[in-house]
């Protein structure tokens, strides 16, 4: 989910995600027989450059939109994926082999369905480059207020431009995008540390507890407390958040 947004996928698709997006991710279907199985592969921007300098590939246009999109994933590119995996039983095949089935995989998408999208990374177009050092200056402040007239400065653009643009990579406002990071930030929290619903609020940012149980609510289906309670009941639902 972007906001929002689903975005289902499975075996057959691959996810490319261009820009730092606040994605709460869900585990549908799995079983013991069958488990859930991913590979995360982060871009290198400047290998998919070295890349499309050797096809001679003419930049392509990415009409706007969100930072994020589903591809089919080909035959080739799963079996380069599955070869890649499998260099981890042996260090010296990860050394040698992983490197050039890197470059294999990112070859694959570049002429796929996301060629576009990789092409932006690669190239660093310039408006998305100013909205990811937005990106970047909200995920190191989100529990602090702030002002758009100060991150516009941060990244290098009018407010009006970058609340424009923000939106159209992130689906949601530079706010929004902030007060996805807090919410995440204070479950994981109240998850993992044991934190109380107001000390969680309290270290992301809230200074009013009603809202912080509000906003929590109306993202994640539950006020905290409740919230909480319910992954704890349900171990299931524990692993997936």
């Amino acid at each position: 989910m972007l906001g929002d947004a689903p975005f289902t996928y499975g075996g057959e698709h691959c996810l490319v995600v261009s820009v730092d997006l606040p994605i709460v991710g869900h585990v549908i279907e799995a079983t013991p027989e069958l488990p859930y199985l991913c590979l995360r592969l982060e871009l290198d921007s400047a290998l998919l450059s070295e890349i499309i300098m050797e096809m001679r590939q003419r930049p392509m246009l990415l009409p706007p939109g969100p930072g994020i999109g589903l591809a089919l994933a080909t035959a080739d590119l799963r079996d380069a994926a599955t070869r890649l995996v499998r260099t981890l039983s042996n260090p010296r095949d990860v050394q040698v082999l992983a490197p050039m089935i890197e470059k294999e995989i990112l070859y694959r998408l570049l002429t796929g369905e996301q060629a576009a999208r990789l092409q932006q990374i690669a190239l660093g177009a310039s408006r998305m480059e100013q909205v990811s050092r937005a990106i970047v200056w909200i995920r190191e402040n989100f529990d602090k207020p702030f002002s758009i007239e100060v991150v516009a400065s941060e990244a290098g653009m009018s407010a009006s431009s970058l609340h424009e643009h923000f939106k159209q990579v992130t689906s949601m406002s530079p706010l929004q995008y902030q007060k996805q990071l807090r919410l995440q930030e204070a479950r994981r929290l109240i998850l993992s540390q044991s934190a109380d619903a107001a000390t969680a609020g309290h270290r992301v940012g809230y200074d009013s507890p009603s809202q912080f149980s509000r906003e929590y609510a109306r993202l994640f289906g539950a006020p905290p407390l409740r919230d909480v309670a319910r992954l704890k009941s349900d171990p299931d639902r524990f692993a997936e958040a």
